[in-house]
């Protein structure tokens, strides 16, 4: 076994699929943007711009013994979702787990449901909602959906009998309580809480050098200090369906996972 510590996406998944370049979220602090920049696939003007990777879109998978998160670095929307269908269903056919992970906008989880309910044992919905205003969602992910539009997404997907997670990570105010609050009822699975991780570096790296947003970062910064991320642990710590990313388990003294998509 590997004493390797597992962080991000691997907490939840032991493989990671994309067929797209680039998101049309573009969300400020999106750590897959950030990389992209540093190893020159794109530029923070035209990360935005996705490009389909045909390759990948036309891929055949076979059936892995583990679990799949997609996408893991772009998001599915109303101008990709055929994209977005075709490859989900390479990968369902063959059997696997999947676990997606959206900013979601309806039209797509209503497509997706409706055209996958026949896999939906094979699907785990996780869905990213970062505050319950949708104000400070359209600050820091100025293309995705309001807090409106991702509950009736949860909420859909729910009704639908399709099994229902809550991402927020990164969490974007000191008023997560309200995420929460709103979500649980609709969730089957977990809420999963997380910090910003190296959001100043990965701000910069991504064009967003302003003050205005600099200074939102650093009141995040503050809001994301040990001295409120213990009362928040302390808070939920005892509820089933709170779990804590590698980001506030070291915090609160949790042990680290060690095996890639445990998903606990």
């Amino acid at each position: 076994m590997s004493k390797n510590k597992v962080f991000g996406a691997h907490e939840w998944a032991d493989k990671t699929a994309n067929c797209i370049n680039g998101c049309k979220h573009d969300c400020k602090y999106c750590y897959s943007k950030s990389m992209a920049i540093r190893f020159k696939r794109k530029t923070p003007k035209n990360w935005k711009n996705e490009e389909i990777r045909e390759q990948q879109l036309n891929k055949k998978f076979g059936k892995h013994s583990g679990s799949y998160m997609y996408p893991s670095s772009h998001d599915i929307h109303p101008d990709n979702l055929d994209e977005n269908i075709k490859f989900l269903n390479n990968l369902l056919i063959s059997g696997n787990q999947i676990l997606i992970v959206s900013k979601p906008h309806l039209i797509c989880i209503k497509t997706i449901c409706k055209k996958f309910i026949k896999y939906k044992k094979q699907i785990l919905f996780r869905f990213t909602i970062g505050s319950a205003d949708s104000e400070v969602l359209k600050f820091w992910e100025p293309g995705a959906p309001d807090f409106e539009e991702r509950l009736k997404c949860l909420k859909f997907a729910y009704d639908k009998g399709f099994e229902t997670s809550i991402s927020c990570e990164p969490m974007l105010d000191d008023k997560i309580y309200m995420v929460i609050d709103k979500v649980l009822s609709f969730t089957t699975d977990a809420v999963w809480l997380g910090k910003a991780n190296f959001l100043l570096g990965r701000l910069k790296m991504n064009g967003h050098k302003d003050k205005k947003s600099i200074k939102k970062a650093e009141e995040l910064i503050k809001w994301q200090s040990d001295e409120n991320i213990i009362p928040l642990y302390n808070k939920y710590k005892d509820n089933p369906k709170i779990k804590w990313k590698e980001s506030i388990k070291k915090v609160v003294g949790l042990d680290l996972l060690t095996v890639r998509g445990l998903d606990i």
